[in-house]
């Protein structure tokens, strides 16, 4: 079920693209975006949908401990679950007595979610929840995510990490500024019924790349693929700053991609050609190719392959 839904459209002066997105109840999602993308968003949540993004910059009573910041906000909320639980719930019993400002990060961490879980606010959403915390704190905000599925609470976790957005969603989309776009997956919602014919003309023209992040395979169109890079023995495929293992090697993957304008640029790299920008000659004989990407990577061009790539570009 549909619990809500956020319809955004282009203003004058807005860099954000048009788009909707229907957030169930019982299914976590989640947005990944650039940095910009995502405060753009945040603001638009806020001022349009007037909806709570919580955040981890102020809030708490550093003076105080953390039992008396828990009992605080228990009572204030109203909340239903017992004190003790709570503190449990949150592994915070340990550090319960400890002044807020004398905590570790996780444990700070931790104690915002308790007092976003007791404010129960629905639809429920959550900004970098995760960023530079330890696994006992990833695996307490997983649980509590999991606890307010079964509550029928929507959550959507809005994050620039892909693996985060992945391991913390059922649902994940990319945002950018071509529009929202889902990330696929080999989910059960991919997955085809047995009475159901194996193929279709449309489906099996489709290709797609696939890379392994935890327990989940991500497919990745190859147009959005900068380059490709043969690390410590594994292919690593690149998109911006962020990189994703591949199971085949880069003989393999070269035969893949040739027919989708991808170029084997050096023996450790083959590189999307769209997203070349530049031809760097650093030397006589050595050069470089800069790519169009947030980073603007540069990528090694074998003295062997400068014809070659020239005469791709009409450049000779």
């Amino acid at each position: 079920m549909v619990a809500f839904k956020i319809d955004h459209r282009t203003d004058k002066g807005a860099t954000l693209p048009a788009f909707s997105l229907s957030i169930e109840n019982s299914r976590p999602t989640a947005v990944y975006s650039s940095t910009e993308v995502q405060n753009e968003l945040v603001q638009i949540l806020q001022s349009d949908h007037h909806i709570v993004v919580y955040d981890y910059q102020d809030g708490l009573y550093e003076r105080l401990t953390v039992r008396d910041n828990i009992a605080f906000f228990h009572k204030w909320c109203g909340c239903k679950v017992p004190l003790s639980e709570v503190i449990v719930m949150f592994h915070l019993q340990h550090c319960s007595k400890m002044i807020v400002k004398k905590c570790s990060a996780s444990e700070i961490r931790r104690v915002y979610y308790a007092k976003q879980y007791m404010t129960a606010v629905n639809p429920v959403v959550y900004q970098e929840p995760i960023h530079g915390v330890d696994v006992q704190t990833k695996d307490t905000f997983m649980n509590m995510v999991q606890k307010l599925n079964e509550q029928n609470m929507s959550v959507l976790i809005l994050t620039t990490n892909l693996e985060h957005a992945l391991l913390l969603s059922e649902l994940t989309y990319q945002l950018k500024d071509t529009g929202l776009h889902e990330i696929e997956t080999n989910g059960e919602a991919n997955h085809q019924p047995e009475n159901s014919e194996k193929s279709s003309p449309l489906i099996t023209s489709l290709f797609k790349l696939s890379a392994k992040v935890d327990d989940k395979v991500i497919l990745f169109d190859p147009l959005e693929i900068d380059y490709i890079e043969s690390y410590d023995g594994k292919s690593q495929l690149v998109i911006n700053d962020e990189s994703f293992t591949m199971d085949s090697t880069l003989v393999e993957v070269e035969k893949k991609l040739i027919t989708y304008g991808f170029f084997r640029c050096h023996r450790s790299y083959i590189v999307n050609l769209q997203k070349v920008r530049e031809i760097i000659t650093w030397s006589k004989n050595t050069y470089s190719l800069k790519i169009d990407n947030q980073n603007e990577s540069t990528i090694p061009l074998s003295r062997s392959k400068i014809k070659e790539i020239e005469a791709i570009f009409n450049l000779e």
